[in-house]
């Protein structure tokens, strides 16, 4: 699928779902990585991570479309168009878009835990990003603080 095409169902969706023309490009953006796709709140345009159309298929592709045009459409409006607001929760319910997308495959899900102890006084700390030791002391005590080990844990794990 082209760019030219992408930009084709964007604005037939956006007609036939919410009854509002969307005037803006829609694109397919190679960097996206994590997210389906994306509303840019200064030029209005949409970028859309194609491995979710090829990992997942068209019915994926129209979800994600639809969540990003009710983002469009309510800020337009000046409405909520966050995912918060009630405005968009309510939007994207009647639409029938989804709130998150599925998760592609090779993601990394994985959840890392740095396990630190004061020498001076036996506190814990939990961390998931590195602490320079020869920099930052324990709160408690001004001791020393030495990293114990690294654990790491599949999302959905505790």
């Amino acid at each position: 699928m082209t760019n030219a095409e992408l930009q084709k169902i964007v604005e037939t969706i956006s007609i036939q779902s919410f009854q509002k023309p969307f005037l803006h490009k829609a694109y397919f953006n190679p960097r996206l990585r994590t997210t389906g796709g994306r509303y840019m709140l200064g030029s209005h345009d949409i970028d859309i991570n194609r491995r979710y159309l090829d990992e997942h298929g068209m019915d994926e592709l129209i979800g994600i479309i639809k969540h990003e045009l009710c983002h469009y459409h309510l800020h337009l409006e000046g409405k909520g168009y966050k995912h918060g607001d009630q405005d968009f929760k309510s939007l994207l319910k009647e639409v029938g878009g989804p709130r998150f997308c599925s998760l592609l495959p090779g993601v990394n899900r994985r959840k890392r835990v740095l396990l630190y102890i004061c020498s001076k006084c036996g506190l814990n700390f939990e961390r998931k990003r590195k602490i320079n030791t020869r920099k930052f002391v324990c709160g408690r005590c001004r001791g020393k603080l030495r990293l114990i080990k690294e654990v790491v844990l599949e999302k959905g794990q505790s």
